[in-house]
């Protein structure tokens, strides 16, 4: 199989889940591009996660009541997943429509929303938004429980334009006024949760929607131009036919999956950085009546997602990191000790799941990287890349390996890098890897004693690859 393939597969596997090993791509690969993005988009037709296994090991984490037990949850979801795109939209809208363990303090709450991204995110947007204006932790979180006919609170509504759906405005006009927002707080009104049972002698409730309709403001509202007695359905279904959600939506779809874009805040003002693919996103977004799996299709199978010139485009997320980087070493593939200093990586790379900064979600890109973070991201991975006992870099090794007795600095920085992603390097960052080969003296594999030092120079090169400013991007 050709290497452009490979390396336009491995492009697809970083984007659209946490990357992919060697025999991985290969096997995507025999079975085709197009038909690998069918499976991603797919996801209820592989196996769901073994969490009965899990629980097995660690059944003190059944309740999932607190922050930390769902961290590790996620993280071993993610690293064991067959479902790679259905773990990576949960992470998308976790970031979009934020909620916050911090103020709502019910885990098992936000994992229930995680799970209704998990089974919603992939379809259709309206009824997505009409699920999180529902959800008993959204509704607690942006204070919808404190939004009455007589006294309104505007924060959901208000975040519901701002950051939800359609965004501050585009092309330099204001997408919405501070009347819409109110009108859109009081169609909200009554859009509550149940009283919560007490919490003594037998623990935390799930939280349940309830709707108070003696609570409900049913007077005639203008909402974005348009006159009516609207209530929460009413005001989403007018969000999503304006052209700013799809604009909005294309946006941050783009910017998660394609390259980074500037942060949300800069939109009104901002052109996107590529205008013909958002207007293809958003075209695919009307046209498909607002199904994400739709536009994602339209999206991975495009020139512009295939084009090299947005490979390497993104800067990782701490969570991409991480998960990627154990899913390529292959660690962690059963329940065992040690997930929770490993979901505490990605906190101390500024971003701790499940517990956004605030409401808008996390600045990605290049706010990645500050001094701190970057020496975290790069000592978590040389850490784990040096690690000869782990299945997936025994088997870097092992293609290294060849039947030849000896190998040239530039075959084995080139097949590190290969094998690796492939990941690309500028001239000069490949130049510092070979001098640092080619003074290391030569790689013979004649002896066991010469595998045994191959080996360990290949680990030892891997760590060097990993420090490059390129291996930041995916």
């Amino acid at each position: 199989m050709a290497d452009s393939d490979i390396a336009l597969m491995a492009h697809l596997m970083r984007r659209a889940g946490f990357g992919a090993t060697r025999d991985q791509l290969e096997a995507h690969v025999a079975k085709g591009y197009e038909a690998t993005v069918e499976e991603l988009l797919h996801p209820e037709q592989q196996p769901e996660w073994e969490q009965d296994l899990y629980m097995r090991a660690h059944p003190s984490f059944s309740d999932q009541s607190n922050l930390e037990m769902n961290q590790i949850i996620w993280a071993y979801r993610m690293l064991n997943t067959k479902r790679p795109l259905e773990e990576k939209i949960a992470l998308f809208w976790h970031g979009v429509l934020c909620t916050g363990f911090g103020k709502v303090d019910h885990g098992r709450m936000i994992a229930l929303q995680l799970d209704m991204f998990r089974r919603s995110g992939l379809g259709n947007f309206r009824d997505l938004l009409i699920e999180i204006s529902q959800d008993p932790g959204m509704v607690y979180y942006l204070d919808n429980t404190d939004n009455h006919k007589a006294s309104i609170n505007e924060n959901y509504g208000r975040e519901l334009l701002e950051l939800f759906s359609m965004g501050v405005g585009m092309d330099g006009r204001y997408n919405y006024t501070e009347d819409d927002v109110k009108a859109c707080a009081r169609a909200f009104t009554g859009w509550n949760i149940a009283p919560a049972l007490p919490i003594f002698p037998y623990g935390r409730y799930d939280w349940q929607f309830a709707y108070d309709p003696t609570d409900h403001d049913y007077s005639e509202k203008t909402f974005l131009g348009q006159n009516g007695p609207w209530n929460g359905e009413d005001v989403i279904d007018i969000i999503v036919r304006h052209p700013a959600t799809a604009r909005f939506i294309s946006r941050h779809l783009y910017n998660f999956f394609v390259a980074d874009e500037p942060q949300v805040p800069n939109w009104k003002d901002t052109p996107p950085r590529d205008m013909e693919a958002i207007k293809t996103l958003e075209r695919a977004f009307i046209e498909s009546n607002y199904n994400i799996g739709a536009v994602l299709q339209v999206l991975f199978n495009s020139a512009f997602f295939k084009s090299e010139s947005v490979r390497y485009a993104k800067v990782k997320s701490p969570t991409e990191v991480v998960i990627g980087t154990l899913r390529m070493v292959g660690d962690f593939t059963y329940p065992k000790p040690g997930l929770f200093p490993i979901a505490l990586q990605m906190g101390y790379m500024g971003q701790s799941l499940l517990e956004p900064p605030t409401v808008e979600g996390w600045h990605t890109g290049r706010d990645w990287i500050v001094s701190g973070s970057l020496v975290k991201r790069i000592n978590f991975v040389a850490d784990n890349v040096g690690r000869l006992d782990l299945p997936g870099i025994q088997s870097i090794v092992d293609r290294l390996s060849d039947d030849t007795t000896t190998m040239s600095p530039e075959d084995f920085v080139d097949g590190c890098l290969d094998l690796m992603g492939p990941v690309e390097l500028t001239e000069k960052s490949r130049n510092v890897l070979l001098d640092h080969t080619r003074s290391s003296g030569e790689l013979s594999r004649a002896t066991e004693e010469d595998r045994s030092v191959f080996a360990r120079r290949v680990g030892e090169m891997l760590q060097l690859v990993v420090a490059t400013a390129e291996y930041q991007y995916a």
